[in-house]
């Protein structure tokens, strides 16, 4: 089925290379399709890993082995199989990932724990070792590819290639990171999302690389919601390659720190939006701002019991400014909440103070920023300081047509 491009799609941008990382792409040939669906990402050495991955309790092996790799702390390449998850295949699951393992690091004369592996796709289907195999082989015979290449790789029912790039002074040293990520659906993540990859030439120590990852996922990726489903494949990881050569960093309190950690907060930020910009069947950009929670965690728990409403979702679909559905997802959330301190706006104009509709309350102008791409709605409990921001798409007719044909 063809799928056309979001109409939230946001152009790829100028992303510079990165030292130390040399990207290439690939047919294995997963699916039938004749497009490239393997990507392979080769790391300098030494290169530093972070990861975070799914609390799906069904994951993948490449999942399984993923955490144990990054407790190590560093990587000599990574390959990401597209159109086949890999997931719930047992036995024969991990042969095909201990084969690609192996070989790459028979090709880079590296150890097999050095080399990543992620997979997205069909659940329930083991990955076809001879097409892994023919597919890697390939890749290590192939020249480099761009990023926009590699980002388009990676995908399944993605509409458009997703990537960001930030910078930051390290001292008087300039450092890069770009990221790319895949992700349309099975999008509720419960540590990051889908499968993402972002790389740096800075020089950071993988304990420090790791908690900068973890504080980042949980305001961004942590933060988005498509339809409430934890996929088995989850997968954030990055990789710093030190090539820009500034002094390592190993905690919050060395020189550039905090720029760095900025900069690494700004790609996940805008990664995590543009996969809610290519929700599947998406056609609006929803932020939803919950204040006055008893605490943060409280503050994204609403949030998110809002944004995954379908009630919710469908309402803002049609350009129904419908406040009450609102009101009925806070009070699902499970988090305190008082009906009568509760506050609930669209677009900044509020509909509801302190529990009561406003007297004076104009539908119109909210009518009209619903019927706009970008949607806000804020939700004051009234509780505490606790707050938090979420980020979802609409529910609309083309979720169901595109995932009703998804195998097909």
């Amino acid at each position: 089925m063809d799928i056309e491009t979001s109409p939230l799609a946001r152009p790829f941008p100028d992303m510079p290379p990165i030292a130390g990382v040399t990207l290439r792409i690939a047919k294995a040939r997963y699916k039938n399709w004749d497009r490239c669906d393997l990507t392979y990402a080769e790391l300098a050495e030494g290169t530093a890993l972070a990861g975070v991955f799914t609390r799906n309790l069904c994951c993948s092996t490449e999942v399984e082995m993923g955490r144990e790799q990054v407790k190590l702390g560093r990587a000599r390449a990574l390959v990401v199989n597209a159109g086949n998850s890999n997931a719930f295949t047992g036995y024969r699951g991990r042969e095909a990932v201990e084969q690609i393992m192996a070989q790459v690091a028979a090709h880079l004369d590296c150890q097999p724990s050095d080399v990543l592996v992620s997979s997205t796709g069909v659940i329930g289907v083991p990955l076809p070792k001879d097409k892994a195999r023919d597919g890697v082989a390939a890749a290590l015979a192939a020249g480099p590819c761009s990023w926009e290449d590699a980002a388009n790789t990676i995908g399944t029912t993605d509409t458009f290639a997703k990537g960001a790039t930030a910078s930051a002074m390290i001292g008087d040293t300039r450092v890069t990171l770009n990221g790319i990520i895949k992700g349309s659906g099975m999008i509720a993540p419960d540590m990051a999302t889908m499968l993402g990859y972002i790389f740096t030439d800075a020089a950071v120590e993988p304990a420090f690389l790791q908690k900068c990852l973890s504080a980042a996922n949980e305001q961004t990726y942590s933060c988005i919601t498509v339809d409430s489903d934890t996929s088995t494949s989850d997968t954030v990881l990055a990789f710093a390659t030190g090539k820009a050569g500034n002094a390592p960093m190993s905690g919050f309190d060395d020189p550039g720190a905090d720029a760095f950690m900025a900069a690494l907060h700004d790609v996940c930020r805008q990664l995590a939006h543009l996969v809610v910009r290519d929700g599947e069947g998406a056609s609006k950009f929803i932020a939803i701002s919950v204040t006055g929670a008893v605490d943060d965690a409280s503050a994204r728990r609403i949030g998110l019991a809002i944004a995954n409403s379908p009630l919710v979702k469908t309402a803002i679909a049609g350009g129904d400014a419908n406040w009450g559905r609102v009101v009925m997802a806070v009070g699902k959330a499970g988090e305190p909440a008082d009906r009568d301190k509760l506050s609930i706006a669209f677009g900044g104009i509020w509909a509801a103070r302190n529990g009561l509709p406003l007297p004076d309350y104009d539908e119109t102008p909210v009518a009209r920023h619903l019927a706009g791409q970008d949607v806000d709605i804020t939700v004051d409990i009234g509780l505490g300081e606790g707050k938090a921001t979420v980020w979802t798409c609409d529910l609309t007719h083309g979720y169901i047509s595109i995932n009703a044909d998804y195998r097909s």
